[in-house]
């Protein structure tokens, strides 16, 4: 789908912030074992960078970091906060019902990924959306710490940085 069919509208930098910081637990759903793979940077950085509960899902991975991998959101300890997806388009359907029947606040759908029926579907019921963006990027935006995330923030200053 090109930009110009896009027509759903997300949450602002303010919502956005405001869905992160009343989120106390994350399911990576679509984790991967594999260091090469996104789901696997932003498990790293969630885990070593957020005060957040992050759990794995993935229907073939035993273990990912030294966590236990769950097959699916029903066998989460928890309800998780917020789900986010690191799945192919035509899973984020199946996804989001998984979503809905644990009762999860906040489908998150990573960068590259945005499916508008299903955010449709996902905000009728009660749930925030938002799609096409990272939630290391956007937790480390919120926080100042896109520089620790392996991003240039492209500020300049004579001030060292203190590391929280």
């Amino acid at each position: 789908m090109s930009t110009a069919e896009r027509t759903w509208t997300g949450p602002s930098a303010p919502e956005r912030l405001a869905i992160l910081r009343n989120t106390q637990s994350i399911a990576i759903v679509g984790a991967s074992d594999k260091p090469s793979r996104a789901s696997y940077f932003v498990a790293t950085y969630l885990l070593s960078s957020s005060r957040y509960r992050v759990y794995f899902v993935n229907p073939v991975a035993k273990e990912i970091l030294g966590r236990p991998v769950y097959k699916s959101l029903a066998d989460l300890p928890e309800v998780p906060d917020l789900v986010d997806v690191f799945r192919k388009h035509d899973d984020l359907p199946t996804v989001l019902d998984e979503t809905l029947a644990v009762g999860a606040k906040t489908l998150w759908l990573q960068l590259g990924s945005w499916h508008e029926d299903v955010a449709a579907r996902a905000e009728a019921a009660g749930l925030d959306v938002v799609m096409d963006r990272c939630v290391k990027i956007e937790h480390a935006r919120f926080h100042g710490g896109l520089n620790l995330a392996g991003f240039d923030t492209g500020v300049i200053s004579s001030k060292r940085q203190l590391l929280a």
